[in-house]
């Protein structure tokens, strides 16, 4: 694994993920080779699903037709998608999919250090990319979610913790 991914994976655990209740329903879009996958089923935490393309995930398939792969709607606490917004467009799918009062995990580049992250992709600095970046966007802000916490993280990528909002209109994070 590149330098800066391994140090970015240990940095995501220990912001986004160690405050995750163990009992938290987790879905993962986009688990990849599952190392976050590993850490969590192997650290306590026992409702997780990991969804991707490619690979061996949970369940093989897409997550734009989630009611065809047989996931239930408002079913997660919590849906982690780590470098995944910048290739597709899943808002509306991870908003039917999380209960209201749940909580949206997202890394994604910043856009304007694109060129920066590819220079360092073909250094081997950095892990490369599975599918060009078709959707990347500032995402400070996603009218289907209430942002929690955002942060440019130097410069490179942007951490965003989403809320969906509760039926009643009040907001209750899961993420602790």
């Amino acid at each position: 694994m590149p330098i800066f991914s391994d140090i970015a994976r240990q940095k995501k655990i220990n912001f986004f993920i160690k405050p995750i209740p163990k009992n938290a329903v987790v879905l993962e879009v986009g688990c990849g080779n599952n190392w976050l996958g590993n850490y969590l089923l192997n650290n306590g935490w026992k409702n997780y699903t990991g969804i991707d393309l490619e690979g061996t995930p949970t369940i093989k398939g897409d997550i734009k037709n989630w009611k065809a792969i047989g996931l239930m709607p408002e079913k997660f606490d919590i849906i982690i998608a780590f470098e995944v917004v910048e290739h597709d467009d899943i808002w509306n799918a991870c908003y039917s999919l999380l209960k209201p009062g749940g909580s949206l995990l997202i890394t994604t580049p910043n856009p304007s250090a694109d060129p920066l992250l590819k220079l360092l992709e073909f250094f081997g600095l950095n892990q490369k990319r599975t599918s060009p970046h078709n959707h990347l966007r500032n995402i400070k802000n996603i009218h289907l979610f209430k942002t929690v916490f955002y942060r440019k993280i130097l410069n490179l990528s942007q951490w965003v913790i989403f809320e969906k909002e509760n039926k009643s209109g009040k907001n209750q994070s899961t993420h602790q």
